[in-house]
């Protein structure tokens, strides 16, 4: 079912880069810009008449409240399974525990003396970080009501600091036009109570712009989405922040001949569920493990709830087998490929863990499955794809955090270091800059 891709032969020393050779899904990114832009337009230029009518078009049904009444999502957690519930209260916990730690960095205030000055000038640079004020969060609401979405993106921005919340989810056909009920009663959870039946790229347009009367504008949008999300946050990128561009779901395996085929084949299927895209990668340093593991996929896959779309997904070009020849190559190749989701399935695995350095998450041995990531670990589970795990990092409190630099420095304190300001500034001919400076010390040196 994985096609396979043989690098056994690579030398360490070729100057050829792993990443080429990797599989990756084809998006088609620039066709869904081309489709968002007049949709993002329709909601800047009408407002809420362009939501339903988009509603209409997209979802097939126009609720009858574009915002939901928070009375609705405290019915719906009240109706919710009470296993169900105190799973997610524990999931909650989980990940509310790991973002406080997020949050709790210091503020360092760095204090800069003077060699030849007296001391206790005022010469200072304090770094403060500073939540955003508002945030749309965006919960995918298509193959599969992702309710976890919504305490995987809400509860950062709760432990950062964030005052102003949103949600918003596609409506349903089958709930008539309220987003998924678990959603619902998860936002109520978490005390989120602006909650928007809009789905779509519509719903990021809402969210950047505002609609008069029905929603005020954000400073940055989170939340994970098909291409057309991606694309307009792209679109929307400048108007308004973002937390990432995230494409198909991904999931790379480390395996060597300690692993068991079973449990590497159950992780690859669960990510290659969520969508045709999905790419599966198990990069191994035996044939009979790989084949071992492939015979695992097609007999495990037969079985599953949604086989259509994780064959699709198990059998394109995103899907592989990496074969390598020891696990030297193969962490250069995990490095290389920097997965979305990276399990660590050989002899040693903390050792081996602890030598990558491109992932969005890393989870160790046979007890940390992907899945645990995405619902209870406690970590994030909305993280960099398509390899912009070698730049980015998942979505954590610190997104929701601007870095501040408040400059304080009093006469003594910029007499220290104007010189050497001053002469900067006429080395880039830039002589106002330095008058700046200049008439600083004229003035101040008047008044003393």
């Amino acid at each position: 079912m994985l096609s396979v891709i043989d690098v056994r032969t690579i030398h360490p020393d070729d100057p050829r880069d792993y990443t080429k050779l990797m599989p990756r899904a084809m998006v088609d990114a620039a066709s869904a810009a081309a489709v968002v832009a007049p949709i993002c337009e329709a909601v800047r230029s009408e407002g809420e008449p362009a939501l339903r009518r988009l509603s209409q078009q997209f979802d097939a049904v126009v609720p009858a409240s574009l915002r939901v009444d928070p009375a609705i999502a405290a019915a719906a957690a009240e109706e919710l399974d009470p296993a169900l519930r105190e799973s997610l209260e524990v999931a909650i916990g989980r990940r509310r525990q790991v973002c406080q730690a997020e949050a709790a960095v210091p503020e360092p205030v760095i204090r800069f003396d003077g060699v030849d000055s007296p001391t206790g000038e005022t010469a200072e640079v304090a770094i403060r970080s500073i939540p955003v004020n508002r945030v749309g969060c965006y919960i995918p609401g298509g193959l599969a009501p992702l309710a976890s979405s919504v305490y995987m993106n809400v509860v950062p921005a709760q432990a950062a600091g964030v005052p102003s919340i949103a949600i918003a989810s596609p409506p349903q056909k089958e709930y008539g036009g309220l987003p998924h009920p678990t959603i619902l009663a998860t936002a109520h959870l978490l005390g989120v109570t602006e909650i928007y039946a809009v789905g779509g790229a519509q719903a990021l347009a809402m969210f950047a712009y505002g609609v008069d009367g029905l929603c005020s504008p954000v400073d940055l949008l989170a939340g994970p989405g098909n291409v057309y999300v991606v694309a307009a946050k792209r679109l929307l990128r400048g108007v308004v922040g973002i937390d990432s561009e995230a494409g198909p779901t991904e999931i790379a395996v480390i395996a060597d001949e300690t692993a068991d085929p079973a449990l590497v084949a159950a992780d690859l299927i669960s990510q290659a569920e969520h969508d045709p895209l999905a790419a599966s990668v198990l990069i191994c340093c035996s044939e009979e493990v790989a084949r071992r593991v492939d015979a695992e996929v097609q007999a495990q896959v037969a079985s599953t709830k949604h086989r259509h779309r994780a064959s699709i997904a198990l059998e394109g070009s995103q899907s592989a087998v990496v074969l390598c020849r020891d696990i030297d190559q193969a962490v250069a190749v995990a490095d290389a490929y920097a997965a979305e989701h990276l399990e660590i399935m050989t002899a040693d695995a903390r050792q081996v863990a602890a030598r990558i350095t491109n992932a969005g998450a890393i989870f160790v041995g046979r007890c940390a499955p992907v899945s645990l990531g995405d619902y209870a670990a406690g970590s994030t589970h909305v993280l960099p794809t398509t390899g912009a795990a070698r730049f980015s990092s998942g979505l954590n409190a610190r997104t929701f955090l601007r870095t501040v630099h408040v400059i304080d420095y009093d006469a003594q304190g910029l007499s220290v270091v104007a010189d050497a300001a001053e002469r900067i500034a006429l080395a880039e001919d830039l002589p106002a800059h330095a008058r700046a400076i200049t008439i600083r010390a004229e003035r101040l040196g008047e008044s003393a």
